[in-house]
């Protein structure tokens, strides 16, 4: 049996600074944020296939990614960021100068203390988790490039792992970061994050 590989890396800085982006939120890469994701890829094009979040700032990426290289590429909505609600397009120091304790509740217990209008977190790590093995058996065998999310990689790795959902949001993800999981005989295996 050959391994399957997939790479998950997320999207670059978006124009409009720091803010909450979830799927409500819909910015382009930013001129610095495409210049980190050809940095992250570099030469390097080892996949066979590219699949990606619908979200513009993942998705114009992957096309041009798809398009130099001639790979098949698939758009998934599954792989598009949580929703966050009334937090969408704000700052954490406007959430935090407007309700810093909404703010410390929602790091502190991210399961029960959503933001007005967000995604339960349950639902998003299903979809994310539905996705995500779909993946590894649509591709068996393959090497894949997911471009997605800081909350989608999370998820994944979470699902990976078997991580509980309540620490979700302690685990970092930079910008065009790349994170790798190999499916093998054993299931499923964390080689790396953040490189």
């Amino acid at each position: 049996m050959t391994d399957t590989l997939i790479d998950l890396i997320r999207h670059g800085q978006p124009q409009g600074g720091s803010v909450y982006r979830g799927h409500g939120i819909d910015d382009p890469l930013s001129e610095l944020g495409w210049q980190q994701m050809w940095q992250a890829v570099a030469d390097a094009t080892p996949w066979q296939h590219i699949i990606t979040s619908p979200m513009q700032r993942c998705r114009a990426f992957a096309e041009r990614l798809a398009g130099i290289h001639s790979l098949p590429m698939t758009i998934d909505e599954r792989f598009k960021e949580v929703g966050f609600g009334s937090w969408e397009g704000r700052s954490r120091e406007a959430i935090r100068t407007e309700n810093d304790r909404e703010y410390d509740d929602f790091y502190r217990d991210p399961i029960n203390c959503r933001p007005a209008g967000a995604e339960p977190i349950h639902d998003f790590i299903s979809r994310v988790s539905t996705a995500f093995d779909a993946a590894i058996e649509q591709h068996s065998g393959k090497h894949v490039l997911i471009v997605a999310h800081a909350g989608v990689i999370r998820a994944v790795v979470a699902h990976v792992t078997h991580a509980e959902p309540r620490g979700l949001y302690r685990l970092q993800v930079k910008n065009a970061g790349m994170t790798r999981i190999r499916h093998g005989q054993y299931g499923n295996m964390l080689e790396f994050h953040n490189k």
